[in-house]
């Protein structure tokens, strides 16, 4: 009976022996505990911060423009007749007043060779019927004849000046016919695809003509903005002011051309509630094409000594928007901010924050009020491994004491929490090798 009962109490000493062993703090994962504030065992956490600073931000309307052709004409031919000779090519600049094509002269050289023979012979008839004017009024002066005649005569003359005056007009009509066998640009501009081939009869009426010349040079571009905003625009407009309106491609990062708003609309669509505005852009290096899809970008003034931060510091909560501010005492603070204009990757803030406060950029996705922080630069653990040799595999022996030394007396500082000095030697050591694993980018080894 005294047996069973001393290897009952072995039993019982053994089994509680056994769970103290297994369920020591610790020593379940062999990972840190956290702290109640930042990263883990209390460690500051790591974030990117921006400094607000004091500056002048642009106010701009954005808007989805439309590229048009400052002027578009197609050319057709303006008498009928075969296409002998196509001069320009596909896609070509072409000057205002050049020739573009040749319909076949000859019928119209006919025509003229015709109008003026006809006005050769009405010339002589009004050069012969004055001539007899001049003695009928000298025999009209000796009484030698009736002053009917005479009459008669005169009038004879002023029906020869019209009929000359006709032919000549006849000659002009054919001499415009000729010169319009050269087909010419009526603007500089770009042309487009050829309608039709050389050698094919070609007519006024045709619905394609030869060939579609835009003018690119400059171009404009027309977009609509909020009917709430033309007030403003007009009003700079008014003062003779140059509002400059940047193109941008579709996805509105990168400009295409830079240029100047010509003028607004005189009416507000009601179906949409906005104003048509024109663009005027140079385009010389052709940017921008016609009927191209663009973000118009119109600059409507710009705001000094404003305090301007990185979008990515905004935040945005039940509470509406707000910031972490780093005090300096590394901890974060949240205020909340009344936005302003943005300007591409740049906000201003109208009230919240003060200009040189340090507001968090990166990492604010686990932060909370009175967090302590530690403010990092972008890429610097990368630049540290790729900088230090064998930091992939754990550097020589010295790098791996220097690191290891390191630690202790970041432990000796109370960064990693005061507990970790309290642990037994070899949690110690294990917790040490996690952290330089996790924090330093070194492998889990210890010193020997």
């Amino acid at each position: 009976m005294k047996k069973k009962i001393l290897w009952f109490a072995a039993t019982l000493l053994a089994v509680i022996a056994a769970f103290w062993f297994y369920n020591k703090p610790g020593e379940q994962s062999g990972k840190p505990e956290f702290g109640r504030r930042g990263g883990a065992d209390g460690k500051p956490s790591p974030v990117q911060a921006a400094v607000a600073k004091s500056g002048d931000i642009d106010v701009f309307i954005n808007a989805l423009g439309t590229v048009t052709a400052r002027n578009t004409a197609s050319i057709k031919a303006r008498v009928d007749g075969q296409l002998v000779r196509i001069t320009f090519r596909e896609g070509q600049i072409a000057k205002e007043g050049e020739v573009l094509a040749e319909i076949d002269p000859r019928p119209f050289q006919v025509q003229l060779e015709q109008a003026k023979g006809q006005m050769l012979r009405d010339q002589a008839l009004l050069t012969n019927a004055k001539l007899d004017l001049d003695r009928y009024q000298g025999l009209l002066a000796k009484d030698s004849i009736a002053k009917q005649q005479v009459d008669t005569q005169e009038a004879l003359v002023r029906q020869y000046e019209g009929v000359v005056l006709s032919d000549r007009g006849q000659v002009d009509n054919a001499q415009l016919q000729l010169d319009f066998t050269h087909i010419t640009a009526p603007v500089s501009g770009r042309l487009g695809l050829r309608q039709i081939d050389a050698g094919n009869m070609i007519h006024g009426s045709d619905a394609n003509g030869l060939v579609v010349i835009t003018q690119t040079r400059p171009i404009n571009v027309i977009f609509a903005i909020p009917a709430d905003s033309i007030s403003t625009v007009l009003a700079r407009l008014r003062t003779g002011e140059t509002l400059v309106v940047d193109a941008l491609d579709r996805d509105g990062k990168t400009q295409l051309a830079a240029g100047k708003l010509l003028t607004a609309d005189n009416q507000i669509d009601t179906t949409t509630g906005t104003v048509k505005l024109k663009a005027e852009f140079a385009n010389m290096d052709d940017k921008l094409f016609p009927n191209q899809f663009v973000n118009a970008r119109l600059r409507v003034e710009t705001r000094h000594n404003a305090i301007l931060l990185p979008v990515s510091a905004i935040q945005r909560g039940t509470q509406g928007t707000f910031v972490y501010v780093v005090g300096q005492d590394h901890t974060v603070a949240i205020r909340p901010v009344t936005l302003g204009p943005i300007s591409g990757e740049t906000v201003a803030i109208e009230k919240g924050v003060a200009a040189n406060e340090q507001v968090v950029t990166d990492g604010a996705d686990k932060l909370r009020e009175g967090a302590k922080v530690e403010v990092t630069t972008p890429g610097a653990r990368q630049a540290t491994s790729k900088g230090t040799p064998g930091a992939a595999s754990g550097g020589s022996d010295d790098e791996r004491k220097k690191r290891w030394a390191e630690i202790n007396a970041r432990i000796d500082r109370g960064e990693f929490g005061e507990e970790m000095k309290k642990l037994p030697e070899e949690e110690r050591k294990q917790r040490m090798r996690d952290l330089r694993r996790k924090h330093d980018g070194g492998p889990s080894q210890g010193p020997q």
